[in-house]
């Protein structure tokens, strides 16, 4: 996608683009996508799995009022956290937005940190089936009881080598007897048979990575922190923990949720919860980091750290 100027705005040479942001937690990914958007007239949507969830805006670090007001934004807040959200369910969702940005002629920028989300648009993704819970309960007793040598001999018995041989983790290997146990076929034929097209080709988008030095990401990270532990943000968390949710559901488990919860029940103080979401949030953003490296090798990295600006990424590559 290479850029123009025409009246002083920048416009996508591609009508059919569609351009990706991704990054790690706390990176100024949603800075980015509403400098983009300005430019390119552009509808954000959301692709974090926890900014779904209408209950999370502050812990969840959602784009503010104000920022949502300027530019269109799509997918934020639109799930209860009564609901647990899926990569499928999320897919349909953002093909509809996708398909409505571009009929009205706009650039859709999807945006966030959620790195299953981008794979499923760009490699394609395999809908899984649904686990009762006594199955799910039942391969994760083995589990504890037995590790990873318990599930492959139980995914041997039940005539699925290729897992029991090609799996190393645990919560895989968990995840293939769950599968098998709950429907009599392997995990791999699943996956082989309801592998999807992807919807987003290389060629009709354009990929970024922000790619922060740790130390600046860290030093960010430990503001949100603070933020996070703010009247508002305790509030936010109170009233979610009144509705008296599972803590299995997505949305309890986001970060902050347990962490803010312990300190407002008197279980820490303010400067002890805030450790916890630093250190929570900096683990989870070494997670991401390593998943974009791994799966998304062959997207464009941009340092954030170093003051980009909507035309170091609008430029033509070389």
């Amino acid at each position: 996608m290479e850029a123009s100027l025409e009246g002083g705005r920048t416009r996508a040479e591609d009508d059919d683009c569609v351009i990706l942001i991704a990054g790690p937690t706390a990176s100024g990914k949603s800075a980015l996508a509403l400098e983009l958007a300005a430019k390119l007239d552009g509808v954000i949507i959301n692709a974090d799995s926890m900014q779904l969830y209408e209950d999370l805006r502050l812990v969840s670090a959602r784009p503010s009022a104000d920022e949502m007001a300027g530019v269109p934004h799509r997918l934020y807040g639109v799930v209860p956290a009564s609901t647990a959200s899926s990569t499928g369910a999320w897919l349909r969702l953002a093909a509809q937005e996708i398909d409505t940005a571009r009929a009205a002629g706009r650039v859709p920028i999807l945006v966030g940190g959620t790195g299953l989300y981008f794979k499923g648009l760009t490699e394609g993704f395999a809908e899984m089936p649904a686990v009762p819970e006594d199955v799910r309960r039942r391969a994760r007793d083995l589990a504890e009881r037995e590790g990873a040598e318990g599930l492959r001999s139980a995914l041997l018995d039940m005539g699925d080598g290729e897992a029991a041989e090609g799996l190393e983790d645990p919560q895989r290997l968990t995840r293939a007897l769950e599968v098998i146990m709950a429907t009599g076929k392997p995990l791999s034929l699943w996956q082989r048979e309801g592998q999807s097209a992807p919807l987003l080709p290389g060629t009709v988008s354009r990929r970024l990575v922000l790619a922060p030095p740790r130390p600046w990401l860290h030093e960010r990270i430990a503001r949100r922190a603070r933020l996070m532990l703010s009247r508002e943000g305790c509030e936010e968390v109170r009233l979610l923990l009144a509705k008296g949710l599972s803590k299995k559901l997505p949305a309890m488990r986001a970060i902050g949720v347990a962490e803010i919860g312990a300190y407002l029940a008197g279980e820490c103080s303010q400067e002890e919860a805030i450790h916890r979401l630093t250190v929570a949030t900096r683990q989870y953003a070494k997670r991401q980091e390593t998943w974009f490296r791994n799966q998304m090798g062959d997207w464009q990295r941009l340092d954030p750290s170093a003051e980009i600006s909507a035309e170091d990424f609008l430029l033509p590559r070389r």
